[in-house]
């Protein structure tokens, strides 16, 4: 088994693959403070290259063998291929190679407390909630969002090593390679079905994920979620419950929301009395995120009053129903929802709000996700008046030919739903500032790059009179 103590400086020359993928970005951050020499190779040079160049490490655009330099351990990201030349370069040379999760899992037993949120939803949202949470309590977090957070001015911030925030995201069975002190399980569904076969497989990976929690750790879990009995069943950690439909650790009632679509609800902490709580953020998906942030950081012994003070503060992170701006009176918004149950509770959440037309620009990320969830997707977008699909963003995929957007587009209209396939995003821009109207809003919604099209609809220099 891979072990890393990052006091011993054991490896003294670290190689990123990937390096400007948000986990990757944060972990090499975290050696470049410990005084490692960083290096790493992205195809891309993003504003989170850019930083890390500031931060001292050397970065190469695109992949090349001689970019392994000296290096005597490489870390890479699963979004590359595994015949990609650094790593193969580096495995001639018999350096030690290593997954980004093994090095994630590895770093973690560096610190006396590791925190890991997982769940099929919802990680970057609780995990930066949490982040809010004791940022304001003294217990001075190390913390690596999947995001990027105003409350941390980034995707990263450095501690004290009593306590690593991090998320754990279950793809490709990683969350296997973790062994924390605390596990948030947020929610257990269908997804990345270009890697598990099904539920069962899904769901078993997180009992195995249950069974790592190192001893006297917690299990903090959904108690709404139909699964969580299975993983409870199969891990020796304590318990901590949360949800709305039933009698858990922590619950919660007389849920209101506000006009803007704001909730306030009653905390009902079992035992131990009820407390008012009102959220800066929108859905009953963004209750059940406050609920487990709750649980574990209350769970980690910071008063009740830090924890609903610091949530009451909590205004979101980048794409997450992010308000980007206001032309002519319509709302631009930006959420990374891209699976059937994110969309659903991102428009149910929007319908909640006071507003004249939704409109829902939706990138379906990745033809795997699409082929497999499409009648999923096609019942999801009912609480949106006008949907408009774009081609669909291949990420790490290649075009099978087996699914088109319009495929998608097809479904939707059977079910009801106005629904049109536009491929270019000038052409989408275009017909927004056309046909919205003041008091719509627009939203745009995916995991790729379909958050340009609000932004470049703001910074229109001509914008066309509605």
């Amino acid at each position: 088994m891979f072990t890393f103590c990052i006091k011993d400086h054991e490896y003294s020359h670290i190689h990123f693959i990937g390096i400007g993928g948000i986990s990757m970005s944060g972990l090499a951050e975290i050696l470049l403070t410990e005084n490692y020499k960083v290096s790493g190779s992205d195809a891309n040079n993003t504003h989170i290259v850019e930083r890390l160049k500031t931060l001292g490490a050397d970065i190469y655009i695109n992949h090349n063998e001689a970019n392994i330099g000296d290096a005597d351990l490489v870390v890479y990201t699963d979004a590359i291929s595994m015949d990609n030349v650094e790593l193969n370069t580096a495995m001639n040379k018999n350096i030690p190679v290593v997954d980004r999760a093994t090095f994630l899992g590895a770093l973690m037993k560096n610190y006396t407390n590791s925190i890991a949120i997982s769940g099929t939803h919802g990680k970057t949202t609780t995990t930066s909630m949490m982040a809010t949470i004791l940022n304001r309590s003294s217990l001075n977090p190390t913390i690596l969002l999947g995001g990027n957070s105003d409350e941390i001015g980034g995707n990263v911030k450095l501690g004290s090593k009593d306590y690593l925030l991090t998320e754990a995201c279950e793809y490709k069975g990683n969350i296997l390679k973790y062994f924390p002190t605390m596990a948030v399980i947020l929610n257990m569904e269908e997804d990345h079905l270009d890697y598990f076969k099904n539920i069962t497989h899904i769901v078993d990976t997180f009992v195995g994920y249950g069974e790592n929690i190192q001893e006297q750790g917690f299990l903090i879990i959904n108690m709404d979620d139909k699964n969580a009995y299975r993983v409870i069943e199969n891990t020796n950690a304590n318990i901590i419950g949360f949800g709305i439909h039933n009698s858990a650790d922590y619950s919660c009632e007389n849920i209101i929301f506000s006009e803007e679509g704001y909730s306030s609800f009653i905390l009902n902490i079992k035992g131990k009395g009820k407390y008012p709580v009102r959220l800066n953020v929108m859905g009953m998906h963004n209750i059940y995120n406050a609920l487990a942030s709750i649980a574990a950081t209350h769970t980690l012994g910071v008063p009740i009053e830090i924890i609903l003070r610091a949530l009451g503060e909590y205004g979101g992170t980048h794409r997450r129903l992010e308000v980007k701006g206001i032309i002519n009176g319509i709302k631009i918004i930006d959420d990374y929802a891209h699976h059937p149950t994110e969309i659903k509770a991102s428009l149910k959440a929007l319908k909640n709000s006071n507003y004249n037309e939704l409109w829902c620009i939706f990138q379906p990320h990745t033809y795997t996700r699409t082929k497999y969830l499409l009648n999923d997707f096609a019942t999801a977008f009912s609480d949106a008046d006008k949907v408009i699909i774009p081609d669909i963003y291949a990420a790490r995929e290649k075009n099978t030919g087996l699914i088109h957007s319009v495929d998608l587009v097809e479904a939707l209209i059977k079910n009801g739903v106005d629904a049109k396939y536009i491929s270019s995003f000038e052409s989408i821009e275009n017909f927004l500032l056309e046909n919205a109207k003041p008091n719509d809003i627009i939203v745009t919604m995916g995991a790729g790059n379909v958050y340009t099209i609000g932004d470049t609809i703001l910074e229109a220099k001509e914008k066309k009179a509605i």
